[in-house]
């Protein structure tokens, strides 16, 4: 018989289209994750609230994995600052689903930490042991975001609890095990270092001048690449400042912006792109940035492969995959000195690591890049060889593999039914 594991991923499913507020390296992270591990014959369902009514309650996605729309809430689209209120309810649905279909799960492995905390509940239900990969961190989001982090304030305490409670812990990379140590008081033994991926099949090098005829992009001009999900914290406003002091190179440039709500890049449904076409006109730059909205997976390897150079400078960064993807197709990344990123991005072989918020800084090593073509080209070998050596999803998924394996699993009888204790102080959040 299979191995069967539940993933939980509340807000970010991995059919969900990439690039809106809510879409990013978390839908990335499950979908590819989930992949490998059907490889290996494990069969993975998929728990994500039910925000389309067009999608069946149990959608087969690929071979050995079931995406299983939760009954959490109304069906329709709840930023994810808001959805903890419905967590009971996705307990509860999630756990009439298991027991209706009799189903052993080995483990569940839990994606951010309201996934976490059902998970949380229902190992106390079913007595399912739970890993838990947080994506982010509540204190370090407050520490740089203030007064504008909308989550509930007892996000900090829910996690603190999470990792006393949880039976492995995956931190993405070394600075986040630092969070968990200094922020959490995270048992160290718990906690496994795997990094993200990138997908080998998705993400590889196409010829710069094929890449710019089928986007339509000037072959002449030294294009930089921002890419992801349009939010303020991502530091896209920091890559637009930088654009006018890139006009002493007396060289033609171009920023090329994808994401967004829309397939078009409208400024109406998506507040970020309208604030920084404000920034780059007060910065005179207008005419240097294309905003071309949100495009499919399937494009992405065209504009990573199209640009001279990749830029992702938040103001931090729990891991980020999409460096990964830019140095698969062979474009170096100039990337903040931030979580994941200095841990992926090797400072001067594959790129340059920046300070966030510094156009200067930033603006510098842009030029390097643009008046080395020799750098540039060495550094797009690297790249490729980087990311081949640590980062295929290949060999995420057998480090995930291994931590699963160690941990206990007991005995698991769904047709009992043991009474699920819930705080009810949390439905009120």
């Amino acid at each position: 018989m299979k191995k069967k594991i539940a993933f939980i991923s509340e807000h970010a499913s991995p059919l969900a289209a990439l690039g809106g507020v809510d879409s990013g390296g978390q839908n990335v992270y499950v979908a590819e994750l989930a992949k490998q591990l059907a490889r290996t014959g494990i069969h993975i369902d998929i728990f994500t609230r039910w925000d389309n009514p067009s999608l069946d309650k149990v959608v087969t996605w690929k071979n050995g994995i079931r995406v299983i729309h939760v009954k959490a809430g109304p069906v329709s689209i709840i930023p994810k600052e808001e959805l903890l209120q419905y967590m009971p309810a996705f307990k509860d649905d999630m756990i009439d689903f298991i027991r209706s279909e009799k189903i052993n799960y080995a483990l569940i492995h839990a994606n951010f930490w309201m996934s976490a905390l059902v998970a949380q509940w229902i190992k106390e239900a079913l007595s399912i042991p739970f890993v838990v990969t947080f994506h982010a961190l509540g204190f370090v989001r407050q520490l740089h975001q203030g007064k504008d982090d909308k989550f509930p304030a007892e996000r900090i305490q829910i996690e603190t609890e999470i990792v006393q409670q949880a039976d492995a812990i995956i931190a993405e990379c070394p600075q986040d095990r630092t969070d968990l140590l200094t922020y959490y008081n995270a048992p160290l033994e718990k906690i496994t270092i795997i990094p993200c991926g990138f997908s080998s099949r998705e993400f590889y090098p196409v010829e710069r001048e094929i890449a710019r005829t089928l986007l339509h992009l000037n072959p002449e001009e030294h294009i930089m690449l921002q890419l992801g999900r349009m939010v303020p914290r991502k530091g896209v406003d920091n890559v637009v400042k930088a654009l006018g002091k890139l006009k002493s190179t007396g060289k033609p440039y171009r920023l090329v912006i994808v994401g967004g709500e829309t397939d078009d890049p409208n400024p109406f449904s998506c507040p970020e792109i309208a604030r920084l076409q404000k920034i780059a006109e007060e910065e005179g730059v207008l005419d240097k940035v294309t905003f071309v909205g949100r495009k499919s997976r399937k494009m992405l390897k065209y504009y990573y492969s199209a640009a001279d150079v990749f830029i992702s400078t938040p103001w931090y960064e729990p891991f980020g995959i999409t460096p990964l993807e830019a140095m698969a197709c062979g474009t170096p990344v100039i990337g903040s000195n931030v979580g994941g990123i200095k841990f992926s991005v090797e400072d001067g072989k594959t790129g340059f690591l920046v300070p966030p918020n510094n156009p200067a800084a930033l603006a510098l090593k842009v030029k390097t890049l643009i008046n080395n073509p020799l750098l540039l080209k060495e550094m797009k070998l690297a790249s490729i060889q980087r990311v081949k050596k640590n980062f295929t999803w290949k060999n995420v998924a057998l480090l995930v593999s291994k931590l699963y394996q160690q941990i206990q699993v007991p005995n698991i009888e769904t047709e009992t039914k043991p009474q699920v204790v819930i705080n009810k102080k949390r439905k009120a959040a």
